[in-house]
């Protein structure tokens, strides 16, 4: 189900925007109609989808629009041209009155430098929103220290923010957003502004509140390991336009673009991506638990191995030398079922870097189970290693990129910190 739409926004600015929409849509770039006219190019043409409960990630480099686009969500600026809509209803349709009721209840915010009131406590900030929405203080203190302890804060109550550090105080801030109940949660640069570990731990806490609230998270952030580790959907901007909108798997294997091919290059995908992502359905399963019958079968297949499955709950894998030696034995045949070795599978939402070893140790490709246990596929050395190899092409098209000078300027050098903290972080 669809949340919010943005359809054809553009955003110029400048004395005279509505005269350059013109320009614009006849197909002046940034850098051109800068020097020609002296406007700003912020947002050229974006469309984007966002699903309910999803936590959507906008990134790019500095000057790429993405600041831009957030603040058009609840209209801090207004468009030159184009469309938000928001559970059926167009912002910009939206009178003072109405847009004030909409900030109020629809949407919540969390500022890069955590915007909290220097003279009101934590409880006091956090029930600030509600203040504003009329709610009477004792329901709102109440509500206040129930998302308080949910941030990991409790017993900081009556603190004041200049006693707290930065990372307690985004926290402070990320109560507050969630305590007016709002249904999308906008964060600009929420964590970048934290230490590198504490900034892994809110990223962290936030994908964990996230499986219990399923808010609709709209996320500004420059950096692709941050957008990679919580997004379900990545959007990437580059000089007000959009390269390319998809899942994390998408983008790190189906670039859009050189400018997205580069970005995403220096990446250590094993610990991006999800075995779900990588695995393959598997050729063949025993579905009895017949010992003589399975190897019986196993040899008319000319299979090696086969992989013991009961109303589809993975069992273990059984070799047909196991079977012809445990067969040979005097006395009768345990239970294929009972017999089969369930210790070498791997869990289906692991990282391929967590998958790795048993890949490694393993004469034949992983089983590959999901919580409940039951048999999803199979990972083999093959497909692993080619997922973490990029083609010769890619890394090719990658160097002629740098070398073209694609990234120019501040945002080259934005683009070289960003790779460096992603390896560093790999």
């Amino acid at each position: 189900m669809v949340k919010i739409q943005v359809k054809n926004i553009t955003k110029i600015f400048g004395p005279r925007s509505a005269e350059m929409l013109s320009k614009v849509k006849a197909g002046m770039g940034k850098e051109e109609l800068l020097a020609e006219t002296g406007h700003t190019l912020g947002l050229d043409n974006v469309s984007l989808s966002i699903g309910k409960g999803e936590i959507f990630v906008i990134m790019g480099l500095s000057g790429s629009g993405k600041s831009t686009m957030i603040r058009h969500f609840n209209r801090l600026i207004d468009p030159t041209d184009g469309q938000i809509i928001v559970d059926g209803t167009d912002v910009m349709s939206l009178n003072r009155k109405e847009l004030e009721d909409f900030r109020r209840h629809k949407m919540s915010m969390v500022f890069q430098r955590f915007g909290l009131l220097p003279h009101r406590t934590v409880v006091q900030n956090v029930a600030y929103g509600l203040e504003v929405q009329g709610v009477k203080r004792d329901q709102r203190e109440t509500k206040a220290r129930e998302w308080i302890e949910a941030v990991g804060l409790a017993g900081f109550e009556d603190q004041y923010p200049s006693q707290l550090s930065g990372g307690m105080q985004q926290r402070v801030g990320l109560a507050r957003a969630l305590a007016t109940d709002a249904d999308v949660l906008l964060m600009d640069e929420a964590f970048s502004a934290l230490d590198p570990l504490i900034r892994s731990q809110m990223q962290d806490q936030l994908v964990e509140l996230q499986e219990k609230l399923h808010k609709t998270i709209v996320f500004i952030t420059h950096d692709l390991d941050e957008a990679l580790r919580i997004g379900d959907k990545i959007a990437i901007l580059k000089d007000g336009k959009l390269s390319q909108v998809g899942t994390p798997p998408e983008i790190l294997l189906q670039p859009a673009d050189d400018y997205v091919r580069a970005f995403v290059r220096d990446v250590n995908r094993a610990r991006v991506l999800t075995v779900d992502t990588v695995m393959q359905p598997p050729e063949w399963r025993i579905t009895h638990d017949n010992m003589e019958r399975a190897l019986a079968d196993m040899r008319r297949k000319g299979e090696e191995f086969g992989y013991v499955v009961e109303n589809k709950e993975f069992r273990g894998v059984v070799t047909q030398e196991a079977l012809e030696e445990e067969i040979a034995k005097p006395g009768d045949n345990p239970s294929l079922y009972e017999f089969a070795d369930d210790s070498g599978s791997v869990d289906l939402e692991s990282t391929i870097e967590e998958a790795l070893p048993a890949t490694l140790e393993s004469d034949y490709p992983v089983p590959v189970v999901d919580e409940s246990g039951h048999f999803k596929g199979v990972l083999s050395n093959e497909e692993v290693g080619s997922i973490l190899t990029p083609p010769e092409e890619e890394v090719a098209e990658g160097d002629a990129t740098e070398k073209d000078g694609s990234a120019s300027g501040a945002d080259a050098e934005e683009k070289k910190t960003s790779g460096e903290s992603v390896k560093r972080a790999s």
